[in-house]
């Protein structure tokens, strides 16, 4: 089948999204095979010079692509052909990949690498002067380095075979450099050189040669033009070697650099592939919390399904002990679920009727009744799995910026490369009457080499796809590259007090009727408040159906934000809020003012009841305080942050819980949009806020913030507003989320830094044609090298133990996780 029929007999290979202009169309993809930020480069000119492209906007880390076209010139389906003529996969950016298909791609790439390593110890061992003990202690530390590597690999199933073979195919590297005393092994040692080095070209890195040669083909300079051109230098140069047979020409060098260079791009490419794969695969795998098979109550009848046969609404019976299939809503039952394993809330939570709970937690001694709310990719910890890929595609500004540089570095290095090959030619030959070939090779080659921009392409997104990772191994998922850039820029962070600050489950206390009963009072009042998503309003809903309180018909319904609700009923107009609002509406509420006084002093938050003019009572509302609040907002003011408390609460039981947990500043009693202007007014004089919270009223101001932060258990608005979502809901991760924003910038800084002085020192030492091209490889492979251990320094194992991991048959997290 052609690669039009498939793309065009499978539709949901990209995803449409809503586009700002009417007549245009918006899709995302998954881009597969994607390197290094040249590649990114590579795949947004191929398509934006196709005809009724627009905009194209592709994220390395993501490895999605953001095409906006006009429908009547574009179609999907020859887009994304260019893409895969070009030698990407393109695949559903909605779906997650599978593990099993990521480690496919990891054993092959480390068989490659491996394949390519037993080459260039061979390679080595041809090239290097069998007397000497500088030259013979090259080979022999290098060939004993990979080797040590290669045991380590050799525990990684699925790799066997090659391994094997490397091994054996070093051995012989190492005893070929006392040969090289043999004349007749000197003559044979630049036809063997050349066998392996077209070989590698032709076979075992065919991917690259077909990627450069449609690269070029669309007249894309990109780091697999570079790279060819390079290899190519190296067998032409080996070639002219064969047909001057000058005495003394390096015929082998030549060929050995195209080996190396070869290898030294397979082997960024399987790092890359590495860290990258490796940064996400902890969370995907909470998709094995998730039990195969659900109980299911149909009728009379409890049925054993399997999980993609349970629809929303079904109702599910979760026995103690066992694993949630599901997300969804509580009919029956009690008991304390366990969410650890998903949230990172160690102490198991308690759930009744009405609660919420999550797919993938345990269950503890009693048994629930659950209706379905969400399965497949509506679940919680699909969002989850889905949120961590979207952290892959930050992009601070600095990022932004080496795009920038890499948009003309290929083209710079392949001119500087030319002149250096031209004015070798030219310069020998003025000087002394003979064109010095050999040495005009070596300098043009050698430049190619050093430049060679992949270390300066994944220097970036390395240390962010690292920092994304550990913060999601830590339930905080950074949605937006300024998160990374700009948390750790905050000089004052504000936040919010219910759900926040607070546990966001607030009771009713206390309540003071002024006429009629307890019953009615909250009858009237949970009619008027069982519209509102607000915690309290909830808490109201709750304590009257608790005493069993039966609210009236509700005929209309109005809400006034962040001052109360008008409710109009069978038995009249009610209002429900503020004591100011129903006073502000013509609500005598004086002779209380004394009890509200005191209340509120005590820390509740008092909401008054009125009917037809008439004050009926009120109810005092309380909430606890997060067990690590006080904890947390010490270690925030420690580490020199402002801490704010913004609320629409009012005065007296804002400044109580301010009191509690030493909070600098506080701001009670404001709007939902005033919030966002009160973080306004902090933003003055540059000074960089961030917004912690986690409802509706808070979005506005979570849009506002240099850098917004939503609590994991907030509303989906809040969370869509947000830059960082806490999933734990643990406030003392807002200090570990600002941690690894300083560690990751800092990690991008440095690496960026140690590319391009590599690259800035070696290109203009190659130019002058005394760098051996192969030593010019050898620095570039320390370069990647340096980098990669770089972006992974502070976690030793983590490089080791994903290496080790390849191949690997995954048992069921949950298995391991049980308890």
């Amino acid at each position: 089948m052609s690669t039009a029929t498939t793309i065009e007999s499978t539709p949901r290979y990209w995803n449409e999204e809503p586009s700002n202009r009417p007549d245009r169309v918006r899709i995302r993809a998954r881009i597969g095979g994607l390197h290094c930020s040249l590649c990114t480069g590579t795949i947004e000119k191929a398509l934006g010079r196709q005809p009724g492209v627009d905009k194209v906007a592709v994220s390395l880390t993501h490895e999605q692509a953001l095409i906006e076209y006009d429908p009547k010139v574009a179609r999907p389906e020859e887009l994304f052909r260019t893409l895969r003529d070009i030698g990407y996969t393109v695949s559903d950016p909605r779906k997650v990949r599978p593990f099993e298909e990521e480690e496919r791609d990891l054993v092959r790439e480390g068989r490659r690498f491996l394949a390519a390593t037993a080459f260039s110890l061979i390679a080595i061992a041809l090239i290097a002067h069998p007397t000497g003990i500088a030259a013979i202690a090259l080979p022999t530390v290098v060939v004993a380095s990979l080797l040590a590597f290669v045991f380590l690999v050799l525990r990684a199933r699925g790799l066997g075979t090659a391994v094997g073979g490397t091994i054996a195919l070093a051995a012989i590297a190492l005893a070929l450099v006392p040969l090289k005393e043999q004349a007749w092994f000197e003559a044979a040692t630049p036809w063997i050189a050349g066998v392996m080095a077209l070989i590698l070209v032709f076979g075992v890195g065919n991917h690259i040669l077909r990627m450069a040669f449609q690269a070029l083909r669309r007249g894309i300079l990109n780091q697999h033009v570079l790279l060819e051109i390079g290899a190519f230098a190296g067998i032409v140069g080996g070639l002219m070697g064969f047909v001057l047979d000058l005495p003394g020409y390096p015929t082998a060098p030549f060929f050995a650099v195209t080996v190396m260079v070869t290898t030294y791009h397979i082997f960024s490419e399987w790092l890359s592939l590495i860290v990258k794969t490796r940064s996400s695969q902890a969370v995907k795998r909470l998709l094995d919390l998730q039990p195969e098979t659900a109980r299911v109550v149909r009728g009379n009848q409890e049925l054993e399904l399997p999980i993609e046969d349970v629809r929303v609404g079904d109702l599910v019976r979760i026995r103690p002990g066992e694993r949630v299939p599901v997300d969804g809503q509580v009919v029956s039952g009690h008991s304390a679920v366990d969410q650890s394993f998903v949230t990172g809330e160690a102490i198991p939570v308690e759930k009744s009727e009405g609660d919420a709970v999550v797919g993938g937690s345990i269950n503890g001694t009693g048994t629930l009744l659950v209706k379905v709310t969400a399965i497949g990719e509506g679940s919680f910890l699909n969002k989850v799995i889905r949120e961590v890929e979207d952290a892959r595609a930050l992009k601070p500004g600095l990022l932004h910026l080496v795009d920038r540089v890499l948009r003309v570095y290929t083209p710079a290095v392949l001119i500087i490369s030319a002149l250096a090959f031209g004015g070798w030619l030219i310069g020998s030959w003025l000087v002394t009457g003979e064109m010095n070939i050999a040495r005009a090779i070596f300098a043009g080659l050698s430049v190619l080499v050093m430049g060679y921009p992949c270390a300066v392409g994944i220097s970036a997104p390395l240390s962010i796809v690292r920092g994304a990772g550990e913060a999601a191994e830590q339930g905080i998922l950074m949605r937006t590259g300024e998160a990374f850039q700009a948390y750790r820029l905050v000089s004052t962070i504000v936040l919010d007090k219910t759900g926040t600050l607070t546990e966001g489950r607030p009771k009713v206390r206390e309540i003071d009727v002024f006429d009629g009963t307890e019953e009615e009072l909250l009858a009237l009042a949970a009619a008027a408040e069982a519209s509102s998503e607000h915690p309290l309003a909830q808490a109201v809903v709750d304590a009257a159906f608790q005493r069993g309180a039966v609210p009236p018909d509700v005929q209309s319904f109005e809400a006034i934000p962040g001052k109360g609700v008008v409710a109009r009923t069978d038995k009249g107009e009610v209002l429900v809020g503020s004591p100011a609002f129903l006073a502000g509406r013509g609500t005598d509420i004086s002779h209380a003012e004394e009890r509200i006084r005191r209340l509120e002093n005590a820390g509740r938050t008092v909401i008054a009841v009125g009917r037809d003019g008439r004050a009926l009572g009120i109810l005092a509302l309380g909430d606890t305080l997060r067990a690590d609040a006080v904890h947390a907002i010490a270690t925030l003011r420690k580490s020199g942050l402002k801490t704010v408390l913004l609320t629409g609460d009012n005065e007296r039981a804002a400044r109580r819980v301010a009191q509690e947990v030493g909070l600098d500043e506080v701001h009670a009693g404001v709007l939902p949009d005033g919030k966002a202007d009160i973080v306004r007014k902090l933003q003055t004089n540059g000074r960089r806020v961030a917004m912690v919270g986690d409802g509706i009223n808070d979005a506005p101001a979570l849009m506002q913030a240099d850098v917004g932060i939503a609590m994991g258990g907030g509303t989906d608005i809040a969370i869509e507003s947000a830059d960082i979502i806490i999933l734990s809901n643990r406030l003392d991760t807002l200090n570990i989320a600002r941690d690894i924003s300083r560690r990751s910038y800092r990690k991008m800084l440095q690496n960026i830094t140690l590319a391009f002085l590599f690259n800035g020192v070696g290109i203009p030492v190659a130019v002058t044609g005394l760098l051996y091209p192969v030593w010019a490889m050898a620095a570039m492979a320390v370069s990647v090298t340096v980098i990669f251990f770089n972006s992974l320094w502070g976690r030793p194992t983590l490089f080791i133990d994903a290496i080790l991991s390849v191949g690997r048959p995954v048992g069921r997290a949950a298995e391991s996780a049980s308890p």
